[in-house]
């Protein structure tokens, strides 16, 4: 689902959750008018592609936690997932940059 927050580099991710545990992906995204990048969801496209993927259940398990106080769960890039769950990952566009990931 899309989940809407107040983090400090994205306002809205996709957001994988169980039993009250949660994952948040997100996907740098180009504004070709401002020439910025900014981070959201990912493509429709790719949830459930992700979500169905054999690694992706034990990779769920080993870094989804609960909401912390400021209402964030931990987050990771898509391109950063699809790496670790071993899914060929899309394409990379040269403007793309790197997040750091860190556990919110």
């Amino acid at each position: 689902m899309t989940y809407r927050c107040n983090h400090p580099v994205y306002r809205t991710c996709t957001l994988y959750a169980e039993h009250g545990k949660g994952l948040c992906v997100i996907q740098q995204r180009f504004n070709e008018n401002s020439r910025a990048t900014f981070w959201g969801p990912i493509d429709p496209w790719l949830t459930d592609k992700i979500y169905m993927h054999e690694g992706f259940r034990e990779y769920f398990l080993e870094h989804a936690k609960r909401k912390n106080q400021n209402g964030f769960y931990p987050t990771v890039t898509v391109r950063q997932l699809m790496w670790a769950i071993r899914m060929k990952p899309m394409k990379k566009e040269r403007w793309e940059t790197v997040f750091d990931r860190k556990e919110v």
